[in-house]
């Protein structure tokens, strides 16, 4: 059972849940809780209703860090003030687009040396595995490119958002925001031994994102529950609160944390985080753990929740109700069908992953194993590929021989890799089903391409119920009960990290030159915002939520993200494949207004602009493109779901609402205005939008704007509360622009 608590709650004595009017005073208490006192520890403000945060380590991966370091170096990098993690766990395949990926790998060697950073070579650990077993420790802050990235159950606030919030701490500079509310996340009673972290995630998910409970809120993981969990589950569960859309995660620790940093040889980085005697919540999520199943997320979203058994006795209402959902999603390219995988009345499963930061973990892989022991994954089409999190973590699996029992199923063994989360790795065929205990599952996330007729689809599951599939033939099939793991006979080997990454922090090379490829380019050059604007839509989508892998693409796309000219081609690629052209074809309208020049068709929009203001300066308004989305930015924190579409002349974005607070940032951090149009509205592809004043609209977070179409009607359009740095970044026309400024008056 999940019960959700909308008003505010008192904690009492870390166990008592307080509802109504009490004596308590709700400004005291709301100091009470463990999220207060890490988030002041780390403000620089003297105010905590705005925070100004520093971050003790940053982390990023293969297919963010160029980018990262090629801003901050044009803004003036010497070297890295805090530790800052550079995985290889993403691009590690270096199978497409040639020798570029592996240029980007030598790359961040060279920067590691130079700036003082710490390199992780590619197959040794996902980023999120090594930042547990190596830099997560209790009432530290951690910030990384990447959304997942999430270290609560190590006490530890991490946050994951777009490279330019990176960029910032790594200039010595602040991430601000308002203070959080802080929700409760209180689990009671103990799971059942065939229910693992994803299902107690997923099951979190379904009632917490749809409804928009923590949506930019931290998740505070309190109550007695927490004690029957050991940590390296409790990792499972807290990984996956990205897909909540909260802004962290962290969790009250105790002697079981302690001993996961002891074998980790990071004793000294425990210390009992937990309620003070009274605290207060702006809301709480109540979790009774025993009345969780085994779970599965459909298609094509984590929240889309059903228990196992509860499909499997509705197996044709169900998934008739996904199809349909699934061909509004997709259209009528794409021939989506899952009733054709129902064999006899049971669900057919075409493929089986086990990976990353998610199901990669110790404890995840040898429950797993202990079901597949002795047992076959058979010789038909159904797979099982099994990814552990890091070598260290591969390491124990091989000396307790749990790999060999997995390699005798038939199941694969691989090497630490992302790819099955973002579509780089083990893409099923057409029209395939795959069941993964895995982050995402959005559309193409395996790596099909729908706009070209292409889907296969996949549904989130724990590592235990997956293996109790695979020894079924493939059969959807939940977990049995079992023996389930601790964490006491875990070991850590540290001999592949020491023996293997290059750590330079506090030892930066500053005389040395970065290691370029042909691929590596540096950002084009950003123009200052004007007073006024012209933006043609070029884009509509009408879709609930929009996410980041629709805006720009994972797989083979990720090969080009050191290349932002390149990447831009992909842009809305899986979406609306007329976007780019569209796009380009506007940005030749501001070529010819910086050459003093206005073209035939756009002097008739200014014909019609004149019947508002016959006064405006033509060649002083900067034109643009602009997407109209209802909900976009649900996903990744990749900064290049904005900066492509900035490259390629997109001065906005409008939209009913974001989904996340990083897609947000990583608008206004790449000079493009975040637009609020609360109620929906009927853009066309074509229509220009005439926004003037808009340097003091972004003032005050108001302007009136007019859509010039067949005629000529007023909006309104706002933007949502932003810090003074955040107005100077799009007056400057990028983070990039506003630091060179800064260089520049030094």
């Amino acid at each position: 059972m999940i019960k959700l608590y909308s008003d505010g709650v008192y904690l009492v004595n870390g166990t008592d849940i307080v509802t109504g009017n009490t004596e308590y005073n709700q400004n005291e208490a709301r100091q009470g809780t463990i999220s207060y006192d890490i988030l002041k520890n780390h403000n620089t403000s003297n105010d905590m209703n705005k925070l100004r945060l520093k971050f003790d380590a940053l982390a990023s991966h293969d297919i963010t860090f160029v980018g990262i370091i090629q801003t901050a170096k044009a803004s003036g990098l010497t070297k890295f003030p805090v530790p800052y993690v550079l995985t290889n766990c993403h691009n590690s395949l270096c199978a497409v687009g040639g020798t570029i990926n592996e240029d980007d790998h030598m790359f961040g060697l060279s920067a590691a040396k130079k700036y003082g950073g710490i390199y992780v070579p590619p197959h040794i650990a996902v980023i999120h595995q090594y930042m547990r077993e190596m830099m997560a420790g209790c009432g530290k802050m951690i910030l990384g490119s990447d959304s997942h990235t999430r270290y609560g159950a190590l006490g530890t606030m991490a946050i994951g958002e777009g490279g330019g919030e990176l960029v910032k701490q790594i200039l010595s500079d602040t991430y601000d925001i308002s203070y959080p509310d802080v929700i409760a996340i209180y689990l009671d009673n103990a799971p059942k031994s065939n229910v693992g972290p994803q299902d107690i995630a997923l099951a979190i998910i379904e009632k917490v994102f749809k409804n928009g409970f923590v949506k930019n809120k931290v998740m505070e993981f309190v109550g007695p529950g927490i004690a029957n969990l050991h940590t390296d589950f409790r990792n499972g569960i807290d990984v996956m609160t990205t897909e909540t859309t909260c802004l962290t995660s962290i969790w009250q620790t105790d002697e079981d944390t302690k001993t996961y940093l002891t074998a980790h040889n990071r004793v000294e980085d425990y210390k009992k985080l937990e309620p003070k005697e009274v605290a207060y919540y702006d809301g709480m999520v109540y979790v009774d753990l025993a009345e969780i199943k085994p779970m599965i997320a459909l298609p094509f979203h984590p929240s889309n929740v059903y228990e196992i058994e509860y499909l499997n006795n509705n197996l044709e209402e169900v998934l008739a109700e996904i199809e349909t959902k699934g061909k509004e999603l997709l259209g009528d390219n794409v021939d989506f069908n899952l009733r054709n995988k129902i064999r006899n009345g049971q669900l057919q499963v075409d493929q089986a992953i086990i990976a990353g930061c998610a199901g990669g973990t110790y404890s995840s892989i040898k429950d797993a194993a202990k079901l597949l022991k002795g047992h076959t994954c058979g010789q038909d089409e159904f797979n099982l590929s099994v990814y552990p999190s890091s070598q260290p973590v591969m390491m124990q699996l091989v000396k307790e021989g749990i790999i060999a029992d997995i390699m005798a199923s038939g199941a694969i063994v691989k090497t630490a890799f992302c790819g099955p989360c973002f579509g780089a790795g083990d893409t099923p065929f057409n029209g395939a089903f795959s069941i993964r205990h895995t982050t995402r599952n959005f559309p193409s996330r395996e790596g099909s391409k729908p706009v070209n007729g292409q889907i296969s689809s996949v549904a989130l599951m724990d590592a235990r119920s997956i293996a109790a599939t695979a020894i079924n033939g493939g059969l959807l099939t939940p977990a049995p009960e079992i023996a389930t793991s601790d964490y006491a006979t875990y070991t850590f080997d540290s001999a592949s990290y020491e023996n293997r990454i290059y750590d330079g922090f506090n030892n930066a090379y500053t005389d040395l030159k970065l290691k370029y490829g042909p691929n590596i380019k540096d950002w084009p050059q950003m123009s200052e915002l004007t007073d006024n604007i012209l933006l043609e839509v070029v884009s509509v989508i009408n879709d609930p939520v929009t996410t980041t892998d629709e805006l720009i693409p994972s797989g083979e796309a990720s090969s080009y993200r050191s290349n932002p000219l390149g990447l831009a081609e992909f842009t809305l690629s899986r979406r609306d494949p007329n976007y780019v052209g569209l796009a380009k074809n506007n940005v030749r309208y501001e070529i010819e207004r910086r050459a003093g020049k206005i073209s035939e068709d756009l002097s008739k929009v200014y014909d019609k602009i004149r019947t508002i203001d016959k006064d405006i300066s033509t060649l002083d308004t900067e034109v643009g493109s602009v997407i109209y989305a209802k909900k976009p930015g649900d996903g990744s924190a990749r900064e290049q779901a904005a900066s492509c579409q900035r490259v390629l002349g997109g001065l906005a974005n409008i939209s009913m609402e974001y989904a996340t607070k990083r897609y947000r940032s990583n608008l206004i951090n790449w000079g493009m205005i975040p637009f609020i149009l609360p109620d929906a509205y009927s853009f066309k592809v074509g229509d220009f939008i005439f926004v003037p004043d808009v340097r003091n609209g972004i003032d005050i977070g108001t302007v009136k704007a007019y859509v010039i179409s067949d005629a000529v009607e007023e909006i309104t359009l706002t933007i949502d509360e932003m810090t003074e740095q955040e107005k100077r970044i799009l007056k400057a026309g990028s983070l990039i622009n506003l630091n060179r400024s800064k260089m520049n008056n030094k």
